[in-house]
Formats: C-alpha cells, sequence, structure tokens
C-alpha cells in the first residue's frame, strides 16, 4: 500500500532570487484540499532526497503508524547555494552567504504562499517546519530563528555552526567570530520554537582547538549552550542526537531522519 504521493521537479519563480526554483512536494496519502490545517516540513537541498531515501522512510513510519500526515516540501539548490545558504545578517568572511537575506525572502513571501495556496498547509506556527544539511542547516536554523511567527520546529543534520567572521589567521576567536553563535546570544526566546541537531562523531577531523572534540560537535553544543541562556530547556525544547561513527553524508542523515520525524510529527 502506497502512504504518500510524489510530486518531482515542480518549480517556481522567484522575483527574490531572479530565477528559477525547483522542488519536490511529498503529500501523505489522505491528503485532501477541502482543509487548510496540514503540517508542513520544508526542507533545504531537496535536489538530494533520493540519496536521503526518503521515499522509504516515510513509507515506514506512515505504515507502522509512528508519524501523523505531513507535506514535505523538499526546495532544490543549484549553483548559488554558497551564496543562499547562509545567515542573513551577514555573509562569512569570504563573502558567502550574501544572498542569505533573498533566500530568506524567497521562502517566508513566496514559497510559503504557494504551498498554502496550493497545498492547503496550515497558517498556524505550530504546525511549520525547517530542517537542512550541512550548510543547508545552518540556512534553515537561522530562517528559523528570524521566523519565529512562522516556524516552531527546526532540524539541523552536521550543521555548518563554524561559520564564522573570520578566518582563522585573522585572529579568529570562538567566543565572538562564530557568526551563529553570536545571533542567538544577542537573540530572544521564543516560547513555541524547539530544536533538533544531529551530529556524527565523524563528521570531521577538523578540532581546532586541539582539545579532542571535533568542530562540527563542539560549535552545535556550544549553539546548544547559547540556546540553553536563553532560556530554551535540554530535552523539552532541544534534542541532541549524536551518531557514534556517524558521517559528514546522506547514509548518515538517512540513519537519523525517522528519529527527527517522530521527534517532529510522531505520534
Amino acid at each position: 500500500m502506497h502512504f504518500i504521493s510524489v510530486k518531482k521537479n515542480l518549480k517556481i519563480y522567484s522575483e527574490h532570487l531572479k530565477r528559477e526554483v525547483v522542488y519536490d512536494i511529498i503529500l501523505p496519502h489522505q491528503h485532501s484540499t477541502q482543509q487548510s490545517s496540514h503540517k508542513v516540513l520544508l526542507m533545504n537541498d531537496g535536489q538530494d532526497l533520493a540519496a536521503l531515501q526518503i521515499e522509504r522512510i516515510l513509507q515506514s513510519l506512515y505504515a507502522n503508524n509512528e508519524i501523523v500526515p505531513f507535506v514535505l516540501a523538499a526546495i532544490h539548490t543549484n549553483e548559488n547555494r554558497l551564496k543562499e545558504y547562509g545567515t542573513s545578517a551577514m555573509p562569512d568572511y569570504k563573502n558567502r552567504g550574501n544572498m542569505a537575506g533573498k533566500y530568506e525572502q524567497f521562502i517566508i513571501e513566496e514559497f510559503l504562499p504557494l504551498l498554502r495556496q496550493t497545498y492547503q498547509t496550515s497558517l498556524k506556527i505550530e504546525d511549520n517546519y525547517f530542517c537542512g544539511f550541512s550548510l543547508g542547516g545552518l540556512s534553515a536554523m537561522d530562517i528559523t530563528r528570524n521566523n519565529p511567527h512562522v516556524f516552531s520546529k527546526v532540524g539541523v543534520f552536521s550543521g555548518s555552526f563554524w561559520w564564522r567572521k573570520k578566518a582563522y589567521e585573522e585572529g579568529y576567536d570562538d567566543e565572538n567570530d562564530r557568526i551563529m553563535h553570536v545571533l542567538v546570544r544577542n537573540g530572544r526566546y521564543h516560547a513555541k520554537q524547539k530544536f533538533w541537531f544531529e551530529c556524527g562523531t565523524n563528521d570531521e577531523k577538523d578540532d581546532r582547538n586541539g582539545n579532542g572534540i571535533i568542530d562540527s560537535i563542539e560549535d552545535t553544543l556550544d549553539l546548544i549552550t547559547e540556546l540553553e541562556k536563553l532560556g530554551y530547556k535540554p530535552q523539552e525544547d532541544i534534542v541532541y542526537y549524536e551518531i557514534n561513527g556517524g558521517e559528514h553524508n546522506y547514509q548518515t542523515w538517512s540513519q537519523a531522519m525517522p528519529v527527527f520525524l517522530k521527534w517532529l510529527v510522531g505520534k
């Protein structure tokens, strides 16, 4: 029995990005256009759904009655990925992410209205979610944090939280130069927002301060500390999921995906 229907390579022209954006939609079998209450998960790097094995994962979760129905909207990226993914407040030290603000405008002002009109996705904050992988995870985190009136939950798989203002040789400092950490530190607590983070112990080999903890894990744990300082509670508001031997690839992220989805929309 099929529990999902898949629509691939749909297109929307973005005035903000000045390009055509391709996206895939995965609908639950019982999706109805007569009601406007469908939960929706936006996903960056949507061109990689096959590598993520998302159709198999969703089929299994629905078949076992482990999740409630939701719409998955997977947004493809293109050669502008290093420009469009980032933090909208500022680009990194190499001027990467200099179109992140435009991408955020596309999501909020063009893509979400399309989903609401076409697939009757919910207007409620508690029904709108975002997720991403690596740099796409940084983007999902940034857009979610910037729009607490829109998104309630975010999932970040091996997030690029190293994103920094300065190169290491330019006097880089952990405390002041990791952009997302500073943004969260200077931000506010939003009661409805919750966060899910995944890291693999083999995400990378880099350990810039030589303390035996790879940067991917340390940057994520430090970001969680910043969120806790704002008032978010471990387990209740923040989940950290570490995979022993997990790597920076879709095989690991596919392994983590059912855990994330059961946290996100589990029964």
